[in-house]
């Protein structure tokens, strides 16, 4: 009977560390998308730059 409490102590500890990879994920995915959201923007304004500097 003690076997089953150690079992479910492993599985809370395991349910643990799967949340704590998910919530490493989300974060990494987000920071991932908000850097390359930036960057795509930073682009997008050095387009209008040069064309608005440009000779016409």
């Amino acid at each position: 009977m003690s076997d089953d409490g150690q079992d479910s102590a492993a599985s809370q500890d395991r349910g643990r560390e799967t949340e704590a990879w998910k919530e490493k994920g989300v974060v990494l995915r987000a920071s991932i998308y908000i850097f390359g959201t930036h960057l795509f923007a930073g682009f997008v304004w050095v387009l209008f730059y040069v064309g608005g500097h440009a000779d016409k």
